[in-house]
């Protein structure tokens, strides 16, 4: 069995490729750590099998099999995302949730073998795509405390590395997720991304002031400015 191992996370790697190596039936067909490198990866190595991290730079695991035509057995690999976890539980896709020991690992392995995984992962896939789920909340450690957001109570979201800073009114709160992973979670109705590094809250902008060469400030209503590149323009319809 040929295995491709997607996760942007060296050690996260190193681990899948320790447990691999005790498998006398499975062969290490290659690895790589962003959804890009992974979509061409799948189509040119054909793998009997990916082991899937959901939220990577740019383009997540969803976002990566949505480029595909054709979709080998998966077994995602997440830390954190509530949705997912929840997702594959009620269509019966496995998944590892980090950190894994070896016997869940297994378990995991042995459901790829005996599984007729791509036909699961073909109908969660279809769910998805008709119900697609918006994030209606955030939890957010800090401090030692937990913090409930609502959706609706965030201003706008600026990248921050493999991390997102929330701004809710004076306040401000640093959540462990990707810009574009959290873009592709939230409602486009309400939350619009305007810059590569900036989500906001349409119902916080007040006007719109044109800059150099396509770019526009943003205005908010409290009168802190953003920046909309040219780039994301066409997601506001200017």
């Amino acid at each position: 069995m040929r295995v491709l191992i997607v996760d942007d996370e060296p050690l996260a790697c190193e681990r899948i490729r320790t447990l691999l190596r005790g498998e006398p039936d499975v062969e290490i067909a290659g690895e790589c750590h962003d959804g890009k490198s992974a979509v061409e990866r799948i189509r040119r190595l054909v793998p009997d099998l990916i082991f899937l991290d959901v939220q990577m730079p740019e383009m997540n695991g969803f976002e990566v099999l949505q480029m595909l035509e054709t979709v080998p057995p998966v077994i995602f690999v997440t830390a954190f995302d509530e949705f997912a976890v929840k997702a594959f539980e009620v269509h019966a896709l496995d998944y590892l949730l980090k950190p894994f020991d070896r016997e869940r690992f297994q378990k995991a392995l042995a459901r790829a073998r005996h599984s007729d995984m791509a036909e699961k992962l073909r109908g969660l896939l279809a769910h998805l795509r008709e119900h697609k789920p918006y994030l209606d909340r955030l939890v957010v450690k800090t401090g030692g405390r937990v913090v409930f957001l609502a959706a609706d109570e965030i201003d706008y979201v600026e990248a921050e590395g493999n991390y997102v800073r929330l701004h809710v009114g004076r306040e401000s709160y640093l959540l462990r997720q990707t810009i574009s992973n959290l873009d592709s979670q939230m409602d486009p109705a309400a939350f619009v991304r305007i810059h590569r590094s900036t989500i906001v809250n349409l119902s916080r902008v007040k006007e719109l002031h044109p800059l150099f060469r396509g770019d526009f400030t943003v205005l908010l209503r409290d009168g802190r400015e953003l920046l909309l590149s040219k780039t994301y323009r066409g997601r506001l319809k200017l």
